[in-house]
């Protein structure tokens, strides 16, 4: 009993491979079959031949985003918007209401979408796509950006302020993608900011706290994004303050017919009155006799009175004035008379050599007279005999000779000063000793 159970569950088994090896050569053959019918339908089917590149395109400017497609066949082609799932093509025929789009193919190969005068509200994703079952396709994305611009309601305009209040200035810009904003002077010249000299000041919002006459100018606002052309807004700032002055010289010196100039320097914004007035308060007009020159550099001027051929009456004080809607100030400047410069003159002063008492007065005295004038120093000396005993008066030999300046010559054939001066002290000597003898 227990072998007849043996027997028929090994044929039982047998049977099962038999019938298992049968199903599983026929999987084989199938899946074999199977793979090599899809392969053959993939190469069949329509494939892209590239991804779809994304686009970037200017506001305003021309679009093209392509589609190329291999072994397309009897399949067609469509364009579709992502984001709105709008059908813009399909095939040949373009199906979207917007007229700037518009389609065009080459070969059966490659496909087209053209957007004219490119929007903001075009930026997205754009997808190419082929009727097979199940559908495929590839997307490319476009990329629209915009210029900076600056919105004008809501930046400032020129301003005026008075000097030490605060102000602040706002530049506002829009633009794809978002712009970046500085302040910078027109001048080129450094912002005190925060207490610091900066070229450059970044944000939309420029504040100043204690505007001083220094911060007078035009200032730039400028937004930039990358994509040209960048653009600015100028803003003009202007600080009012009463006038001040000063004064290079508030003496001056000139003399009698003289030309002479009197100097002022003020500042103040608005601009000032100036003019001069003369000591008793009379307003002085250009003309003849005197003329006013002012220049403007900004908030500062130049004042200058030119008085022409100085009188006596012209000298004392002088005033520069100077006015605003904010006040007036002025300075004095006094004109002093100075001695009028001398012209050179050469002169010789002739003088007589006082006469010369020698007295009796032992033996063998010697006697000495010294001359002298601011040109030459000299002595005359002698000796008298002891038995002379009256009073002789020393011929006057004239005024001693004047000195040559150096390098002079002599009047040809005439003796020199100093050669008849020798000879009359010569002389002298000679009556002396006959004297003597």
């Amino acid at each position: 009993m227990s072998d007849t159970r043996l027997v028929a569950a090994a044929l039982l088994f047998l049977c099962v491979l038999h019938v298992s090896g049968r199903r599983i050569r026929n999987l084989e053959t199938n899946g074999i079959s199977t793979a090599i019918e899809e392969f053959t339908n993939e190469a069949l089917l329509p494939r892209f031949a590239e991804p779809i590149p994304n686009v970037t395109v200017t506001i305003g400017r021309d679009a093209l985003l392509a589609c190329v497609v291999d072994n397309l066949r009897g399949y067609k082609v469509a364009w579709v918007r992502v984001d709105t799932q709008t059908i813009l093509s399909i095939h040949h025929n373009v199906i979207t209401q917007n007229p700037r789009i518009s389609l065009s193919y080459n070969d059966h190969r490659s496909w087209y979408l053209h957007i004219k005068n490119v929007h903001e509200a075009d930026r997205g994703w754009y997808m190419c796509q082929v009727n097979t079952d199940p559908m495929r396709s590839r997307q490319g994305y476009l990329q629209v950006v915009v210029p900076p611009s600056i919105v004008d309601r809501e930046t400032s305009t020129d301003m005026v302020v008075r000097e030490s209040a605060n102000v602040t200035l706002t530049c506002k810009a829009t633009g794809y993608p978002e712009p970046y904003v500085m302040w910078r002077r027109e001048d080129g010249d450094d912002i005190n900011y925060n207490g610091e000299n900066v070229n450059v000041v970044d944000g939309e919002l420029l504040h100043i706290t204690k505007v001083s006459r220094l911060h007078m100018g035009a200032y730039l606002c400028i937004a930039s994004n990358g994509v040209p052309p960048s653009i600015s807004k100028r803003v003009a700032l202007r600080v009012q303050f009463p006038p001040m002055l000063s004064i290079p010289n508030q003496l001056e010196g000139a003399y009698v017919g003289q030309d002479v100039s009197l100097e002022c320097h003020t500042e103040a914004y608005p601009t000032s009155i100036n003019y001069w007035t003369t000591e008793r308060g009379d307003m002085i007009v250009s003309g003849d006799k005197y003329e006013a020159v002012s220049m403007d550099n900004g908030y500062n001027k130049y004042m200058m009175l030119k008085i022409r051929s100085v009188s006596k009456t012209d000298f004392g004080s002088y005033k520069c004035v100077a006015k605003n809607s904010l006040g007036e100030t002025d300075g004095v400047i006094k004109l002093d008379e100075i001695p009028a410069p001398s012209t050179t003159s050469t002169s010789t002063s002739s003088f007589v050599t006082p006469p010369v008492v020698v007295k009796k007065k032992g033996r063998d005295r010697q006697w000495k007279q010294r001359h002298s004038d601011n040109q030459l120093d000299y002595e005359v000396e002698g000796w008298r005999a002891p038995d002379y005993d009256d009073d002789y008066t020393l011929p006057s030999m004239g005024s001693p000779p004047a000195r040559r300046p150096q390098g002079a010559r002599s009047t040809a054939g005439a003796p020199s000063d100093g050669v008849t001066w020798f000879l009359s002290s010569l002389l002298c000597w000679s009556v002396l000793y006959s004297s003597y003898s």
